[in-house]
């Protein structure tokens, strides 16, 4: 399990935690228009614009560069506990992609820099059984993806967002990135990365939110 020296609790609920697991019980701003990912920019039902919304758990921890910690854990062959310093070292990526929230709003053009998932994956070397990631933050989200997901070839951890290290606000100093999906399985603070050989649902997936979060499939709420 990842070391919770730097975790906390999560938080009471917040009118947003509170208002989204109303969503996910009206199963609101379901539009029931299914698109092929590509066919069309924009997913069904999302409304564009050129600001970039705060949504958060009601904590926004402040991470000091110095303390910042990285595990990588689980099925993996080269477990890792990188400093700021380590993470700095690895390859660093530059991609531009889309944002796509669960609330409704979508962003177009982010330009975003860090590691790579993919160089990540060549150098933690996961086992041949592991099938998903849970991923850990330091405000005690967690979030679930399948490897494939993780993989994906624009999913990155990003330290940088136009030009600009992430704010705090939006999960600086590292966030995961992954814009093929809604943005809730971009967790922000990012602490550890745990591979599994089964998959087990985070935060919001427990809370009535769809365990995978395909935007253009409107992948918003469970079906279970």
């Amino acid at each position: 399990m990842p070391d919770d020296s730097h975790n906390s609790e999560l938080p009471p609920e917040t009118k947003l935690t509170r208002s989204k697991l109303r969503w996910a019980k009206e199963q609101k701003f379901l539009t029931g228009r299914e698109m092929v990912p590509g066919a069309e920019r924009l997913p069904p039902g999302q409304h564009l614009t050129r600001d970039w919304p705060v949504l958060d758990l009601g904590i926004q921890p402040d991470v000091p560069l110095s303390t910042w910690r990285l595990q990588i854990l689980g099925k993996v062959a080269e477990p890792l506990d990188l400093s700021w310093d380590d993470f700095q070292a690895l390859p660093q990526s530059t991609f531009l992609s889309d944002i796509h929230c669960v609330t409704t709003w979508s962003r177009y053009d982010n330009t975003w820099e860090g590691v790579s998932t993919r160089d990540l994956l060549m150098r933690c070397d996961p086992a041949e059984s592991a099938t998903h990631v849970m991923l850990h933050s330091y405000d005690g989200y967690t979030t679930n993806l399948a490897l494939e997901d993780f993989a994906a070839p624009n999913a990155l951890i990003a330290t940088h967002w136009q030009g600009q290290p992430i704010a705090r606000e939006h999960g600086g100093p590292a966030r995961l990135v992954v814009p093929h999906l809604y943005f809730w399985k971009s967790a922000k603070w990012l602490r550890a990365i745990e591979f599994l050989e089964a998959d087990k649902r985070g935060f919001w997936e427990v809370n009535g939110y769809h365990n995978h979060a395909d935007p253009w499939a409107e992948e918003r709420y469970s079906e279970d």
